[in-house]
C-alpha cells in the first residue's frame, strides 16, 4: 500500500485532502463498512489500484482520486452531498454522487442489451470520470481475479468485461485498457484458445521480430534522412483480436497474415502534424508497393472519439503485407488514453454523433496539463434519450419526453389500450407521467380502459402513435356496427323498413358529416335510438308524401332519366406514362371497357400509330395480347388531375321504382358524382338497370358500388 502511495504522489504530488479521506476510512473501519468482496480483495486497497490505473491510462487528476478514496470509505453514509460538496468541493461531490448512482444499476442483467445499458451508463454518471473511473475499476479487478476460487463469480465479471466495459472503453477510444479487457476475458473464459495463441506467438516471436527489423531498416534511414524526429515500433495483434479473426475467417493461426503492425510516431508541432504524416506515406510508398483499398484516412477526418492516424498497408519483403500506423505524440497519447488526453489539446477537428459534444468540451478547454476544466464539465452526450427498466430488469431506450403510455405500447398493444397508469420506482404515477434515466417501470391495467382520442398527443414515439390510432380506429369500427345492429333492430321490431336512402338524408339532416360519426354518438347513447326512428318516419313520410295511406307499388320501368345537357366529359388531364416513361403522348380511352383513373391499365398501338388505353381486365384483352403482343405498351396513372370519366354500372334487384330512387338519390347527394342515365327493363318480379355515372377514379366508383349494394331490395352491382 505504501508503494502505491508513492506511485500516486509521483503522479499527482501530495493530495490537499489527505487527512480527510483518511478520517473517513478511519470512521469506515470503526463501523465496520470495510468488507473484502467476494474475492477477497481488500476495498482501501482496490480503490488505490484503481485510482493508480485512472491515473497512469487515463490522465485522471487529483478530484477523481479523492472521489475513488472517498468512495471507498463509503463517505456518502457519514456525510450529505452538500457536506461533501462544502469539504471537497462541487467536483468531487460529483463524481461521488455518479458513483453512487451507477452503483445502483449493479442488480440488473445488462447482458440482455448491452449497448443500450452502456449508452444508460454514459447517460446516468453525470460527469465522465464516474465512467474512467469504472473501467479503471473494472480492469483492476480484472488483474487481481487470476488465481481466486471464485470461479462462477470470475466468469460473470470476465462476461461483463467483454460485452459491457471493453466496448464502453472502445466508445471512449482508450484502446489499451480495452485491448487489456478483452484479452483478459478470453484468458479466463476460452482458457485452451488464449493460450494456444499466447504459445504460437512467443513461437514465432524470433522470426518476426527479424523480419520487423529488415522492413523498418530502409524505413528508418530514409526518415532520418528527410530530417524528420521519431521513434518506431512493431505492435503485435492482441490475442484477442487474432482469435476474433480466427473465428471469422474460419482458420488456424497460421492463416492469419496480419499479425503485427508497424508504428512511427513523429515528434512534431502541431502546425506541421499532418504535412509530415503525409510526408512519410510518401517516403514509405515510395520503398513499398501500397495497397491502395487498405488506406485509412483518419488525419482529415479524426474518429468520433478523437483518434487520429494514418494507417497504409504495404508488399513488404517475402511478399507480405505490413499495416503501417503513422501518427504524432500527440495522437499516440490521444490513441492510448481516449478522450481523457484528447480533451488536454485545443482546436482538434472531430466529426461524427458527439461532434457538439466535443465542441462543447474544446470551448471549455484552458492551456493546462492537468485537466482542470473536467471541473466544470457535465456529461450530457445522451440528452436526448432516456434510458429505462421493466421490472424483470429488461433495458429499453426512448427519446426524451416519452410517456408512461409510450412505454406500456412498448411492451404490447393490449398493455397500451388497457394501460390506466403506471409504477415508477414504485410510486403510482399517471399514463402522462415522463420517463427519466434508470427508472424501473411497472404498467398498470384495466380490462374496462379503451384507448382514448387525447393520448395521441400524450405519446412521444411514433409507434404509439401508430398504434393509438390503429385502436381508435378499431373501437370506432366496433361501435358502428355495434349501433347499426342496434338500429337495425329496432327498426325491424317496429316493423319499419330501412331505406338506405332515407337514412342518409337523416344523417344529414342531424348535422353529421359522416355515418360514422352517427353511429358513433348511438353507440354511445348520446342519440335516443327511438328519436331517431321517429325523425326517420317522417322523412320517409315527406319524401313519399304518405301521411295515412301507403301508395300501392309502382314497375322501376316507369322510371327514365336522361341528362338533358350534353354529354361532354371534362378535359382529360391525368397524366399516364406510356412504355419506357414516355410523357406527353397523344391516347385516348378505349371505348369497350372506359377505363378510369386507378384502373390497372396497358397501351394498344393502333394501325395509325395513336394509342388506345385498355383495363388490363378488358373482355378484349386475351385476344389484342395473343394475336397483337407485339403492339402491346406498358402505361401507368402518374398523375390525378380534374377529369372525370363516365362508367357503367348494371343493377339488379326487386321491380320497386322506390329502389331505383333510393339509388339515384345516392348518386345525386354526392357533389363529384353526375348521373348521366338510366335504363330500366323489368320482367318477372325483377328490374335491371344500366346506368352511367360520371366520376372521378375507382376509388370513388368501389364506394359507390359498396353503397348501392347496402341499398334494401337491390340483388347486384356490377361494373360493364
Amino acid at each position: 500500500m505504501v508503494r502505491l502511495r508513492h506511485r500516486l504522489r509521483s503522479h499527482l504530488g501530495v493530495l490537499p485532502v489527505e487527512n480527510d479521506i483518511k478520517e473517513v476510512i478511519d470512521h469506515a473501519m470503526e463501523q465496520g463498512w470495510l468488507i473484502r468482496d467476494v474475492f477477497g480483495l481488500n476495498p482501501i486497497m482496490a480503490a488505490m489500484q484503481t485510482a493508480l490505473v485512472a491515473v497512469e491510462e487515463t490522465s485522471l487528476r487529483k478530484d477523481g482520486v479523492t472521489a475513488i478514496m472517498l468512495n471507498a470509505g463509503m463517505v456518502s453514509k457519514i456525510w450529505s452531498s452538500q457536506e461533501i460538496e462544502s469539504r471537497f468541493g462541487k467536483s468531487v461531490a460529483r463524481i461521488i454522487r455518479g458513483l453512487e448512482k451507477t452503483r445502483q444499476l449493479d442488480k440488473y442483467n445488462t447482458a440482455a442489451d448491452s449497448e443500450n445499458f452502456r449508452n444508460l451508463l454514459l447517460s446516468f454518471a453525470e460527469d465522465m470520470r464516474v465512467i474512467l473511473i469504472m473501467i479503471s475499476a473494472q480492469v483492476n479487478l480484472m488483474r487481481q481475479i487470476r488465481d481466486t476460487e471464485e470461479v462462477d463469480m470470475k466468469q460473470q465479471v470476465s462476461q461483463e468485461s467483454s460485452y459491457l466495459f471493453a466496448p464502453l472503453a472502445h466508445k471512449l477510444g482508450l484502446y489499451k485498457l480495452k485491448s487489456e479487457l478483452e484479452d483478459l476475458s478470453l484468458k479466463y473464459l476460452e482458457h485452451d484458445a488464449y493460450y494456444m495463441i499466447k504459445e504460437k506467438l512467443n513461437a514465432t516471436k524470433r522470426a518476426r521480430d527479424a523480419y520487423i527489423a529488415r522492413f523498418i531498416a530502409p524505413i528508418e534511414k530514409k526518415l532520418m534522412e528527410a530530417g524528420l524526429r521519431f521513434h518506431m515500433k512493431g505492435r503485435t495483434k492482441s490475442i484477442h483480436s487474432i482469435w476474433q479473426k480466427m473465428k471469422k475467417q474460419k482458420c488456424g493461426f497460421e492463416g492469419i497474415y496480419d499479425l503485427f503492425a508497424i508504428r512511427i510516431i513523429l515528434d512534431s508541432p502541431m502546425e506541421k502534424e499532418k504535412m509530415q504524416c503525409w510526408q512519410v506515406y510518401s517516403i514509405i510508398t515510395d520503398m513499398y508497393t501500397p495497397n491502395p483499398r487498405r488506406l485509412r484516412d483518419w488525419l482529415s477526418v479524426p474518429k468520433t472519439n478523437g483518434y487520429e492516424s494514418l494507417h497504409i498497408t504495404v508488399l513488404g519483403p517475402e511478399n507480405k503485407w505490413v499495416e503501417v500506423q503513422i501518427r504524432t505524440e500527440r495522437m499516440d497519447e490521444v490513441a492510448e488514453k481516449g478522450l481523457a488526453a484528447h480533451w488536454r489539446y485545443k482546436g482538434i477537428k472531430g466529426e461524427g454523433n458527439i461532434d457538439e459534444w466535443l465542441n462543447n468540451i474544446r470551448a471549455a478547454l484552458e492551456s493546462d496539463d492537468h485537466m482542470q476544466m473536467m471541473d466544470q464539465f457535465k456529461m450530457d452526450l445522451y440528452e436526448d434519450e432516456v434510458f429505462v427498466f421493466t421490472p424483470k430488469g429488461d433495458l429499453l431506450r426512448f427519446p426524451k419526453g416519452a410517456t408512461i403510455l409510450d412505454f406500456a405500447y412498448r411492451i404490447h398493444s393490449r398493455i397500451g389500450n388497457q394501460c390506466v397508469g403506471g409504477k415508477v420506482n414504485n410510486k403510482i404515477v399517471p399514463v402522462r407521467e415522463q420517463l427519466q434515466s434508470g427508472d424501473v417501470v411497472e404498467i398498470m391495467t384495466s380490462a374496462n380502459q379503451t384507448p382514448k382520442q387525447e393520448w395521441v398527443n400524450i405519446v412521444k414515439t411514433s409507434r404509439a402513435k401508430a398504434k393509438i390510432r390503429l385502436a381508435l380506429k378499431e373501437t370506432q369500427v366496433k361501435e358502428g356496427l355495434y349501433a347499426k345492429e342496434l338500429l337495425e333492430r329496432r327498426f325491424k321490431n317496429r316493423k319499419i323498413d330501412l331505406v338506405e336512402g332515407t337514412l342518409s338524408h337523416l344523417i344529414k339532416k342531424l348535422g353529421f358529416k359522416t355515418t360514422t360519426d352517427f353511429y358513433h354518438q348511438l353507440a354511445e347513447e348520446r342519440l335516443d335510438v327511438n328519436e331517431v326512428i321517429d325523425k326517420y318516419v317522417e322523412i320517409r313520410n315527406s319524401e313519399k308524401n304518405l301521411s295515412a295511406t301507403i301508395a300501392p307499388t309502382r314497375s322501376a320501368e316507369e322510371f327514365n332519366y336522361s341528362d338533358p345537357t350534353e354529354e361532354l366529359l371534362k378535359q382529360n388531364d391525368d397524366v399516364l406514362v406510356i412504355d419506357r416513361d414516355l410523357k406527353g403522348l397523344d391516347y385516348q380511352l378505349a371505348r369497350c371497357c372506359r377505363p378510369i383513373f386507378g384502373d390497372p391499365i396497358f397501351g394498344f398501338v393502333g394501325v395509325n400509330g395513336g394509342i388506345k388505353i385498355h383495363r388490363t381486365d378488358c373482355p378484349n384483352a386475351p385476344e389484342m395480347k395473343r394475336r397483337f403482343g407485339y403492339r402491346i405498351v406498358k402505361a401507368k396513372w402518374s398523375g390525378k388531375g380534374s377529369s372525370q370519366y363516365a362508367i357503367t354500372l348494371r343493377v339488379v334487384g326487386n321491380d320497386d321504382i322506390g329502389i331505383v330512387n333510393n339509388i339515384t338519390s345516392i348518386i345525386s347527394k354526392d357533389e363529384k358524382m353526375v348521373m348521366r342515365s338510366i335504363n330500366i327493363d323489368s320482367h318477372d318480379g325483377l328490374f335491371g338497370g344500366v346506368l352511367t355515372v360520371l366520376l372521378d377514379d375507382t376509388s370513388k366508383l368501389e364506394a359507390l358500388i359498396k353503397k348501392l349494394r347496402t341499398v334494401k331490395g337491390v340483388k347486384n352491382v356490377e361494373r360493364l
